[in-house]
């Protein structure tokens, strides 16, 4: 589904992603390991072709994502893609449901009750119609998490979905993205620093200066 063919990715004379390469096959569910700075959101930016690649191929369902124009790639996460991003990027003048509705009404498709599903199924339920202000950190990457999963993604794309979570809220949210990976077809990219977060997933590898290198 998903092929990185010796991706490299600098910043000035600073190397970032060194000839990366990655295979992830549907319904896969597969971490990132790596400190803190090496790259691991550079390499999740450049496959949702929110980055671009210096060299190399990020070839998505037969597709060079690194090549399409922004029209393209726009329109691939906003149908295909599922990103979790770190910062949260959820919008403070829309409610909690209507955050988490928001691809699906990007689409022209209207399912308040899958959203409001999604909502229940991290934890918020009864707090559909809260602005983004009474949200502590936490509950708002789970709002992320839930819009990340609302519009049936086939690719998710999760930047340290847990960084901000208790145990018990990471270990439901992990589960809940592994059962979409599985019972859907998906596949997934779990990049993270933590080994506990990536110890449930199918394949894991460590992201370093060098390079890419799996772990199992």
């Amino acid at each position: 589904m998903l092929s990185l063919q010796d991706v490299t990715k600098r910043f000035g004379v600073r190397t970032v992603l060194n000839a990366v390469s990655l295979e992830v096959a549907a319904g896969e569910y597969v971490a990132v390991i790596g400190d803190s700075g090496i790259g691991k959101s550079t390499l999740l930016n450049a496959i949702a072709g929110l980055e671009p690649i210096d060299s190399g191929a990020i070839v998505f369902e037969g597709k060079d994502v690194s090549r399409l124009g922004e029209e393209e790639q726009a329109r691939l996460r906003r149908d295909t893609f599922g990103f979790v991003f770190q910062a949260f990027h959820v919008l403070p003048h829309l409610t909690v449901e209507e955050n988490v509705a928001l691809p699906l009404l990007l689409r022209g498709i209207s399912k308040r009750e899958k959203a409001r599903g999604l909502i229940a199924a991290v934890g918020l339920a009864g707090r559909e119609a809260s602005p983004p202000r009474e949200l502590s950190g936490g509950e708002l990457q789970r709002v992320a998490i839930a819009r990340a999963l609302v519009g049936d993604p086939k690719l998710i794309l999760a930047d340290e979905p847990t960084g901000n979570l208790d145990p018990q809220n990471a270990a439901q949210v992990l589960a809940l993205m592994k059962d979409i990976v599985k019972r859907r077809g998906a596949a997934a990219i779990l990049a993270t620093h933590s080994e506990q977060a990536a110890a449930g997933c199918d394949r894991r590898y460590r992201l370093t200066a060098e390079g890419l290198n799996p772990l199992d």
